[in-house]
């Protein structure tokens, strides 16, 4: 790292030998030299090599951050990326990123880095006659293939669904009642979830929302069923999915539902009794702090 004597601004060499040791003090085979503004990505590169990856549940990870603690500071990081397919390929990535830009990334596939400025371009180039760096991605690269075992086997499996089931009012509709059941937190995404009245299978009146993605490798759908009680009826969501051997069955159990109608609105009496009992008493108080005793001969 230089100084520029003009512009008091740091500058970084491109350098040749970039071992561990000497990241921040490197010898220097060019004499193209460059401002503040880009020897961040020269700095997050060298960095970059040196990191020891590790691919875990969560395949992509930030490695690196930088941040210069001046008026027009600069924030970068880079990314470093697995990226699996159902055949088992592997694309490794490196991106660099400064204030939120991709400026620059490896793919494993090209196998060199690319700039996407005409700046990042010219380092990009520099940095790809360097052969320490394509070999360090080579390994990297490496790295991946071999947890590619661990990966697949998080993948394939399986986790099993919440299930809630539940009475909701419903808006212009000629049932008078819908029952929702909604299934939480599974994978892989192929779920099949139906409805039975008095053991079978019902599609009328039925309508179900696609598989939604959680973000976080998990899933949820939510399947609705609009129907007009019947004393004595039977009603069940039925949930087949592959974390368990055979579907399971989730009933609707009314009885519940209306000690909960029922407890709800003792709950709400109660509280209005409490009500009209504390209003009693303020203002018994009051009439009884207003009046004056006369005595009586």
């Amino acid at each position: 790292m230089e100084v520029n004597p003009s512009t008091k601004t740091p500058r970084l060499l491109l350098c040749h030998n970039c071992s561990e040791k000497n990241c921040r003090e490197v010898s220097c085979f060019t004499s193209s030299c460059f401002q503040s503004e880009l020897s961040l990505l020269l700095i997050l590169i060298c960095h970059l090599q040196f990191v020891i990856m590790r691919v875990h549940r969560f395949l992509s990870l930030l490695v690196v951050s930088v941040a210069f603690s001046r008026a027009n500071a600069f924030f970068g990081y880079v990314v470093l990326q697995c990226l699996y397919t159902p055949t088992e390929d592997v694309v490794y990535m490196e991106k660099l990123y400064i204030s939120k830009l991709l400026m620059a990334q490896y793919n494993s596939t090209l196998g060199n880095y690319t700039g996407y400025t005409e700046k990042m371009k010219e380092i990009a180039d520099e940095v790809n006659k360097i052969k320490k760096f394509k070999e360090q991605a080579k390994k990297n690269w490496n790295k991946c293939k071999s947890n590619i075992p661990l990966v697949f086997d998080e993948l394939t499996k399986p986790v099993e669904p919440t299930v809630k089931l539940r009475l909701v009012e419903t808006a212009d509709s000629r049932h008078p009642s819908m029952l929702v059941c909604s299934a939480y937190g599974f994978y892989p995404k192929l779920i099949r979830v139906s409805w039975l009245r008095d053991g079978k299978e019902t599609t009328t009146d039925v309508t179900s929302t696609d598989e939604l993605s959680n973000g976080n490798w998990l899933y949820q759908i939510h399947s609705y069923l609009e129907f007009t009680p019947k004393p004595g009826e039977k009603i069940s969501c039925r949930v087949e999915h592959t974390s368990s051997m055979e579907p399971k069955l989730y009933d609707w159990e009314p009885i519940l539902e209306a000690e909960r109608n029922k407890f709800a609105v003792g709950t709400a009496g109660l509280l209005l009794g409490l009500l009209f009992l504390v209003a009693g008493l303020i203002f018994y108080k009051k009439n009884s702090a207003g009046r004056m005793l006369v005595p009586t001969s």
